[in-house]
């Protein structure tokens, strides 16, 4: 069993790999502080950038491998050669320096950069961040301003069902690969896209040191990611 190096009584650094997405991106945390942040416009370049990316933050920042925490990483759901990519990386320096994993559920780091770029929310504001699949189908979780789950993670097809599914009173907020799938204009539906707002690995630090407080932790040995499946007709309905 991999014998683990905290670090508690150190202001933790963080390192964060996001490549769940077509955006290879990286970003170093000093507890929940964000340090430092670079990714590339270039799509599907993981396995050329990520190792580059890694040391080019860290010498950036003054720091060397042996100065980090605990390494973060996008659990997905999302591609399966970009999560298979940052997840075997994480898992490599885990090993190498004997420090913590930590995952992040991608739909959640997209929920959290909706609530970070909100000012002012309605009451009943629900987060839906969406991850694209293929034709009309996404994946997609919901979230309140807590970032609380409220609708698991699932399969979704956006057809009237979907959308008859969902809640009159509430607002939607929606980002991410699939939000560009949604009917926007659906009668009694309070829905706004967030088109700015995309997977990066800027929004896992502060999710990440989270976990770190309380010791959450993966099994580096047995940790796997969420690689998307294939799709069922599920509804959006919470629980």
């Amino acid at each position: 069993m991999l014998k683990l190096t905290t670090k508690l009584h150190l202001l933790p650094y963080i390192l964060s790999i996001e490549s769940s997405g077509i955006i290879c991106s990286v970003a170093l945390h000093k507890n929940e502080e964000l340090l430092d942040c670079i990714e590339s416009t270039e799509t599907n370049v993981h396995g050329e950038k990520l190792a580059v990316f890694i040391d080019e933050i860290l010498k950036k920042n003054a720091l060397t491998p042996s100065d980090l925490s605990a390494i973060a990483v996008s659990e997905g759901p999302g591609s399966y050669t970009g999560l298979r990519i940052g997840v075997s990386v994480a898992k490599g320096m885990c090993y190498a320096l004997s420090i913590p994993l930590i995952s992040i559920d991608t739909l959640k780091s997209l929920a959290h950069a909706m609530l970070m770029a909100q000012d002012k929310l309605d009451v009943d504001t629900v987060f839906l961040p969406m991850i694209d699949a293929r034709r009309m189908e996404v994946y997609l979780a919901g979230f309140d301003t807590n970032l609380n789950k409220i609708i698991t993670t699932k399969p979704v097809i956006l057809e009237e069902e979907f959308y008859s599914g969902l809640e009159k009173t509430q607002t939607y907020y929606i980002a991410g690969s699939g939000a560009s799938k949604v009917n926007y204009e659906v009668d009694g539906l309070k829905m706004i896209k967030k088109e700015e707002i995309g997977l990066t690995a800027k929004y896992i630090g502060a999710l990440a040191y989270a976990k770190f407080r309380e010791n959450d932790f993966e099994d580096v040995a047995y940790f796997e990611p969420v690689y998307l499946k294939e799709f069922a007709m599920i509804l959006p309905g919470k629980g």
